[in-house]
């Protein structure tokens, strides 16, 4: 049995940055990398899966340039059999749903049993790639899982997952199925030294587009629903302390409001 599961090395902004020049990004020297939240919480389920006894295979896969090897390596020491990436130059400016062509293309060539994703990645937070690579595949799929039984070579998983409103669903899947992983599933491992140097040496297979049957229209602005037109700091707001009695105090807020709306009235 294999589960594939997508990886993503998110960014964070330094205390200090700048904006690129061209308006559409952060200045990549202010950023700092490291793998998505979500995603930790995902591998770890994969892995307690074939720690149960079974036979399991499990691959992380992520959508990036050679600088999220570092994600891909953190993987294979935390319980990673395999780790794939895929890159192109034509896939840079892609959006949630271009990638999700890409990881869905490298999950026909995978064959996985059970594909994870996390619900969104920390930077981004658009919680859309996982379903649209269900979407795609043609695949059953669950959203927000923080409960997961599955008894590798069973025809469907059993799952919880959070709705809206405080409501949790239990139900069950059919696989192979994605399921997007929730925070507090369980409690992701930290990897030893000697797992951290054991995986140091181990290969990360590097895919083209090609390879995974896209091109490059398929990816990049041109295989995008959505584009980055511009990026920018908000200006900031400003608070005053509305003092008085009832009445004053309605009426400060009343001319405030005709401040704001641009009446003078």
């Amino acid at each position: 049995m294999k589960i594939l599961v997508t990886v993503k090395q998110v960014a964070a902004l330094d205390e200090d940055f700048e904006i690129r020049a061209d308006g559409k990004d952060v200045e990549p020297d202010f950023l700092v990398r490291d793998l998505n939240e979500w995603d930790d919480y995902s591998l770890e389920e994969a892995v307690r899966i074939k720690e149960a006894g079974a036979d399991v295979e499990i691959v992380a896969l992520t959508v990036g340039p050679a600088g999220a090897d570092e994600v891909l390596r953190k993987c294979l020491a935390k319980g990673a059999d395999r780790a794939v990436r895929v890159w192109d130059d034509a896939v840079e400016g892609s959006d949630s749903i271009a990638i999700a062509m890409i990881v869905a293309a490298a999950a026909r060539r995978e064959k996985p049993d059970l594909l994870f994703a996390g619900v969104q990645s920390s930077d981004h937070g658009f919680a859309s790639t996982g379903i649209a690579v269900a979407g795609i595949l043609g695949w059953p799929h669950a959203a927000v899982v923080n409960q997961l039984s599955y008894t590798p070579g069973e025809p469907r998983a059993a799952i919880r997952r959070e709705l809206e409103g405080g409501l949790l669903q239990a139900m069950q899947i059919a696989c192979p199925a994605v399921l997007t992983i929730q925070l507090g599933i369980n409690t992701p491992r930290y990897a030893s030294l000697r797992s951290i140097k054991q995986a140091a040496a181990k290969p990360i297979e590097v895919l083209s587009l090609e390879d995974v049957a896209l091109s490059a229209a398929d990816v990049g602005e041109a295989g995008s629903r959505s584009r980055v037109r511009r990026m920018y700091v908000p200006p900031k707001g400003r608070a005053e302390m509305i003092e008085g009695t009832v009445a004053e105090q309605a009426a400060r807020l009343a001319a405030l409001i005709k401040e704001f709306k641009g009446d003078a009235a």
